[in-house]
């Protein structure tokens, strides 16, 4: 839950919450943005308890006569750029880079040591760090640049004359099943949601559709359109690289974004490259949390936004409800005297569709001025998706910003020579040899999967000295592993889940060790002990068996080899397609693993004062009940001179040879006790109750 929910949820600023927490024992951080939903639920169930002890506590703090006291070490303070590799993040903290990243993955941020993180992040990983972090003024400006940013500088810096209208990029966001992937479904019309595993897209995908110009109508289609700049155009829907041309219509690129809360990261790297947002939500439904996140993402990336009011067709939509829902967060509608575009459709039935084709173009049309390129440069792109294919080895879908990548380009990743250009496939999956601004391409041929939001750029002469590795898979998934390796130190004394986790794409795999990295008990150790793409294999069972880890396969199967080696060595492999089905999977095995807390409650004592009979496996007794109170059916420890020589059960009680069911303090009684018949005259029975309380995560 975040913070800010919680405060409003508890009446009281984020700011007060956050002085708090600590003082009445949840620490928390003093910057912390979530907080776990157990502790959440706890404090709301327990607060005005929690708040009268903290009021207790500031009326009895005296203030100290600050002459007679030394003021706290002022924490160091440290200055860094708006964004930082956490390798030069570590060396400004002088700190090991093992413990930073430890640090940030407490947080919930999973990068390597080479990958960029933004102000924000290092401030509060610096805040728990003992650091006072500021900004250094002397590196904001290029360090403010986002890879969308430094991408138009490279634009700026062509001809003018040379800069050419490009398809406008479009992404799509919202809450899960609002509709976005049926959106697309309607604007494409090809039935993607029937391949989709719960209704909810599984990775980030990139498509482009042509709207014909208004003024054509479908029975002059077949008609030839004049030649223009000396090229023959080709049919509709079918345009040269880099060339958008408005006598065939206009294309749309849209970037469609996975719903799933687990895919935050993968969502805001989906806004990074677009040039118009357009934000789903559901008549019947109204605003919820994704929502919400999806408009900090859009605000934060300065993108317009066009808002689509879907499911309109359904009985209890109410359109007017998500307009007041919209206004009260400062997101007033047009109609409204506002400057938020709402357009009402229904993807199921195709309503409104063509209403929110023409909104995008009209939005678009206002922006013509920073929706350009030169098609005639080298090839400059942002990876939206990246894996490994059985058959095609690294594969990664490339939204070209400027220029033309042709085939047989050779092509730099973040500085690093991936290789060459072997195959390039459309978003259909037909082939092509050249790829223009705006569009969306997967290419075959390098050497390794890059990293989702890295930049590619077509170049002349690579630097071959900064070459991948040909089995490397990212510097990410090495670091991570190194970390992992570092971190199971601290764990051998623990109950230990040991995992092994394959995935087919690589945002995929970042999503799950994230999710599976906050579900973590402090009682249980979870291990990643391998990690990869692409299907099961047997190299895959053999690094299992070494750690005995369960094997999840995320849209991956085991090879018929691997299948049958797993069931030889008696391996379990788990096989999904929705991601929170995994994470029930891994909640359910760590709470498994979590040793029940035993509460014991003592009941009473009694001195021995005679012994009536011994039995095999049992006495017979009588004492004095000098505490408490004694009761059958409780347990018991035999005390000698104060030390513990042995426990029983007292399986039955007498008062005056009658069976009772307590003997208070004060009185005599006689007991049956079972267990070793070593108790004497001058012993002394503690007698106990044991409860049981399992922890769920």
């Amino acid at each position: 839950m975040n913070v800010s929910e919680l405060a409003r949820k508890l009446k009281i600023s984020s700011k007060e919450l956050l002085e708090i927490l600590p003082a009445v024992g949840f620490h928390i951080g003093g910057r912390a943005i979530k907080i776990d939903d157990r502790q959440a639920h706890r404090i709301m169930a327990d607060w005005h308890q929690l708040l009268a002890k903290y009021r207790e506590l500031t009326k009895k703090e005296e203030k100290p006569d600050a002459a007679l006291i030394a003021a706290p070490a002022a924490p160091k303070v440290v200055a860094i750029p708006q964004f930082i590799s956490v390798k030069d993040f570590a060396e400004r903290l002088k700190l090991p880079v093992s413990k930073v990243m430890a640090e940030m993955m407490k947080n919930g941020v999973l990068s390597s040591m080479n990958e960029q993180i933004d102000f924000d992040t290092a401030s509060i990983v610096g805040t728990e760090l003992g650091f006072e972090i500021t900004a250094d003024a002397s590196q904001a400006e290029e360090a403010e640049k986002t890879t969308s940013e430094k991408l138009a500088g490279l634009l700026a810096e062509d001809d003018k004359t040379k800069l050419i209208g490009r398809a406008p990029v479009v992404v799509v966001m919202g809450h899960v099943d609002h509709g976005k992937t049926k959106l697309l479904d309607a604007i494409r019309n090809a039935n993607v949601v029937a391949g989709e595993s719960g209704g909810i897209t599984q990775h980030i995908g990139a498509y482009q559709v042509l709207v014909p110009p208004k003024a054509e109508k479908p029975a002059k289609t077949k008609k030839t359109l004049p030649p223009q700049d000396g090229r023959k155009n080709k049919k509709a829907g079918i345009l040269p690289a880099g060339r958008d041309d408005s006598a065939v219509g206009r294309k749309i690129t849209f970037i469609d974004t996975p719903g799933h809360e687990a895919f935050t990261t993968m969502r805001s790297r989906g806004a990074r490259v677009a040039d118009i947002a357009i934000l789903v939500i559901a008549a019947d439904d109204s605003i919820q949390p994704q929502t919400k996140e999806s408009i900090k993402i859009i605000q934060s990336a300065g993108l317009p936004m066009i808002v689509a009011i879907n499911k309109i067709d359904k009985p209890d939509a109410n359109i007017e409800r998500v307009k007041q829902d919209l206004a009260a967060l400062d997101l007033a509608p047009e109609e409204w005297g506002g400057k938020t575009i709402c357009v009402p459709i229904s993807a199921k039935a195709g309503t409104g569709i063509d209403e929110l084709l023409d909104m995008i173009l009209l939005l678009a049309e206002t922006e013509k001025d920073t929706i350009t390129a030169n098609p005639d440069k080298p090839a400059v792109g942002t990876i939206v998706e990246a894996h490994i294919s059985r058959g095609e080895g690294p594969v990664a879908t490339v939204l070209i910003q400027n220029g033309t990548l042709h085939r047989g380009d050779l092509v730099e990743v973040s500085g690093t020579f991936y290789g060459k250009v072997r195959a390039m496939k459309n978003y259909k999956g037909e082939d092509a040899d050249a790829a223009g601004p705006s569009m969306p391409v997967r290419i075959i041929g390098l050497k390794a999967a890059p990293s989702v939001g890295d930049v590619l750029q077509a170049v002349a002469e690579p630097d071959k000295g900064k070459k991948i590795n040909k089995y490397q898979l990212n510097q990410q998934a090495v670091a991570y592993t190194r970390l992992t390796e570092t971190k199971e130190e601290g764990k051998k004394d623990k109950p230990a889940l040991n995992l092994l986790i394959k995935a087919d794409v690589l945002g995929s795999l970042e999503a799950i060790i994230a999710s599976i990295n906050q579900l973590e008990m402090p009682e249980v150790a979870v291990n990643i002990t391998g990690k990869g793409l692409g299907n099961i294999t047997e190299g895959d069972i053999s690094r299992a068996e070494a750690s005995q880890a369960l094997i999840l396969g995320f849209h991956v199967k085991p090879t018929a080899a691997a299948d049958n080696f797993a069931k030889e060595k008696k391996l379990e492999i788990k096989l999904y397609d929705v991601i929170y089905h995994l994470l029930d999977e891994v909640k359910g095995r760590i709470e498994k693993l979590i040793v029940p807390e035993t509460i014991r409650t003592e009941i009473g004592r009694l001195k021995v004062l005679a012994v009536f009979r011994k039995d095999k496996d049992a006495m017979v007794i009588g004492g004095s009940v000098t505490k408490g109170k004694i009761i059958p059916q409780a347990k018991a420890d035999v005390l000698r001179d104060s030390v513990k020589i042995g426990n029983g059960y007292i399986s039955q009680l007498q008062v005056n040879k009658v069976n009772v069911d307590e003997a208070p303090q004060g009185k005599e009684c006689g007991l049956k006790y079972d267990g070793k018949p070593i108790i004497a005259a001058g012993d002394v029975l503690e007698v106990y109750a044991e409860e049981i309380k399992t922890k769920k995560l």
